[in-house]
């Protein structure tokens, strides 16, 4: 792989990729890129990615700061290698009837992901190196569209539209969990200031009583497998 092409980022990629030797100098290496990134994935988990130094990394595998180095360059490295440890194995979808089936699992196995690790949603915002983890990911979702008719495009709009779906979803249900509950709040405000919000007011009483509020992932996810059937009908249909 040329490093050329990434810069500054080509310890990421030998990391991430399995190119990086472990150290040769100093003493016999007595950790594992794997060992590191899961204290630093523990860490994340329960505290949030502010949370991960890689002092606090080094305390957790009991080693010092500098012996960390000789084996992860630095934090942003060892981001990346947390993010496609994290998402984990792609999941096989041949079992799947058909491709929105195919779908609607990739989606939920994604959703997991995200509600497991939701640190991840901060950490994928920023500049990094994908990894063999998140580029299986896509290469399941997009099999899943090989036999529709759409072309190579259009596959990857729809895995793209998913994923920002999903992750936008998981934001939400993170805030609203660290919030105690944004349904309540938005309720105790619409009881003091519902005249101003008279429509608002309507559709949160309606959901209260007809329990649909809280859907937004299965009611977004299905209106976006939709409108992908239609299109894939029109295509059929023209072809």
């Amino acid at each position: 792989m040329r490093e050329s092409a990434f810069g500054d980022q080509a310890d990421g990629v030998r990391l991430l990729w399995g190119e990086r030797d472990q150290p040769r100098s100093g003493p016999r290496p007595t950790l594992t890129l794997a060992r590191i990134t899961a204290a630093a994935i523990e860490i994340a988990d329960a505290e949030g990615l502010g949370a991960v130094t890689m002092q606090r990394v080094a305390g957790k595998v009991e080693v010092t700061k500098m012996a960390l180095y000789r084996y992860v360059p630095g934090r942003a490295e060892l981001v990346t290698l947390m993010i496609d440890t994290a998402l984990g194995d792609a999941p096989d979808l041949a079992v799947a009837t058909d491709w929105r089936a195919a779908l609607r699992e990739w989606s939920a196995r994604m959703f997991e992901v995200l509600r497991r690790h939701s640190w991840s949603l901060d950490a994928v915002a920023s500049r990094r190196i994908v990894g063999p983890n998140e580029l299986g990911w896509m290469e399941a979702g997009v099999a899943a569209l090989t036999d529709t008719g759409l072309d190579g495009a259009e596959a990857l709009d729809v895995v793209f539209v998913l994923t920002g779906h999903l992750r936008n979803i998981a934001a939400q249900s993170s805030v609203a969990a660290t919030e105690a509950g944004s349904g309540s709040v938005l309720s105790e405000l619409l009881a003091e200031h519902g005249a101003r919000f008279p429509a608002l007011t309507r559709a949160v009483t309606s959901a209260a009583v007809t329990g649909g509020q809280d859907n937004a992932l299965e009611f977004g996810l299905a209106r976006i497998l939709d409108g992908v059937g239609l299109h894939i009908a029109r295509r059929r249909q023209s072809s």
